[in-house]
């Protein structure tokens, strides 16, 4: 028990906390914002102990808050995740986490700027199968698949956007951990870790609250490409060094 009160595991508690307050506010970035901390300090965590809390703060969204949910582009991109999340489980047994690391962070970035500059990502159901695809391996290889839904949901409602992440998450992330699990590639103190954790999940969601409640459209969508480039940045800035 004392290990799992260590000030490293509270530490990164404390930094999935941030990401819990972040994915609140704006609909994803638990795992964009954490992973990088933990492959840096714990990579032995990595990504079940995150992807617990990634799917325990969507279903506590999903209870709480509103779910207006887009239930075709979800349906797309989960059936399409589902075919995906085996090819992530062999990603996991076979490759280093700073290769998916850098592979993510490129994609990222590629994404935003294709958004931003030469096409106008909607969520038709070619681009909500793609960020399934591309979700149910770097989501269960490396915790990040929140950024690529959300560049397809960015022109939604605050609300709506937030609900089809958090069910595109629980339902996504669970298909996630069970592969994993099936695999063997879950450890007991992995799961220790993750409970420790989600406290501080917990705290970060109400912190969000008075946030979520000033968010106009436009500047979430801002929000949102924003902080993809920032993650993607960090993200690939932390394997190269």
């Amino acid at each position: 028990m004392s290990e799992l009160l260590e000030p490293t595991v509270l530490l990164l508690g404390l930094v999935v906390g941030i990401g819990a307050f972040v994915q609140s506010s704006i609909g994803f970035g638990i795992a964009v914002v954490s992973a990088p901390a933990i492959v840096v300090l714990r990579p032995d965590l990595m990504p079940v102990s995150l992807l617990v809390c990634a799917i325990f703060l969507p279903a506590v969204q999903l209870l709480i808050g509103p779910r207006t949910i887009s239930w075709r582009p979800l349906a797309w991109s989960l059936a399409v995740r589902f075919t995906a999340t085996p090819l992530g489980v062999l990603v996991v047994a076979l490759t280093s986490a700073d290769v998916i690391a850098l592979f993510v962070g490129v994609l990222i970035l590629i994404t935003v700027l294709v958004s931003v500059v030469a096409v106008e990502v909607r969520p038709t159901r070619l681009n909500a199968m793609a960020a399934g695809a591309i979700s149910g391996v770097s989501g269960t290889a490396a915790a990040i698949g929140g950024p690529f839904m959300a560049l397809v949901l960015q022109h939604e409602p605050p609300n709506r956007l937030r609900a089809t992440l958090a069910a595109f998450f629980v339902f996504g992330t669970g298909a996630g951990l069970v592969g994993l699990a099936i695999a063997g590639q879950v450890s007991a103190e992995q799961l220790r870790v993750s409970l420790v954790w989600l406290p501080f999940v917990v705290l970060g969601y109400l912190a969000a609250g008075p946030v979520r409640a000033r968010l106009s459209g436009f500047v979430l969508r801002l929000i949102v490409l924003g902080f993809c480039v920032v993650a993607s940045v960090g993200v690939i800035a932390q394997t190269l060094l």
